[in-house]
């Protein structure tokens, strides 16, 4: 009831900044919705249901996992090769970060075997606590930097 019409909460994702080049996604990135209680959880199940036309007694069997919190990315790889990373942007157009994210190990420069020619992954990049403590330990001197 204290949420605003105006809320940065009610939005997600921005706008590309001019500092990277604009790559248009395939197919749009969404963002997850949220369900706060077990109406929302009835209500996801019910459309769901909907959708896939399955009566409203059948079961659903479903797998759950902490959400990790990061940068969403679309990984773009053609004939096996890395091509392209982007963000999701405004989910319709994202930056382009790719030589920021060929810089990480996680993500391999090539899929070994056989691949569809071409392959999108989706998915978050994010920071441990671990690695942020690795590349900015805390000063307490500074005391407007949050100390983990």
């Amino acid at each position: 009831e204290l949420v605003r019409k105006n809320s940065p909460s009610r939005q997600f994702g921005a706008a590309p900044s001019a500092g990277f080049t604009i790559v248009k996604h395939s197919v749009p990135m969404l963002s997850l919705s949220n369900a706060f209680d077990e109406i929302d959880v009835k209500d996801f199940f019910e459309r769901i249901k909907r959708f896939l036309n399955l009566r409203q007694n059948e079961q659903i069997e479903v797998v759950a996992e902490p959400k990790i919190d990061g940068l969403s990315i679309a990984l773009r790889y053609e004939k096996g090769k890395f091509q392209t990373g982007a963000t999701r942007g405004d989910g319709i157009e994202g930056e382009n970060v790719t030589a920021n994210l060929a810089t990480m190990q996680e993500i391999p420069p090539e899929i070994k075997g056989s691949s569809p020619a071409v392959l999108e992954i989706r998915g978050e990049v994010y920071l441990s606590r671990g690695a942020f403590k690795n590349i900015k330990p805390c000063q307490p001197k500074q005391l407007f930097l949050p100390c983990f």
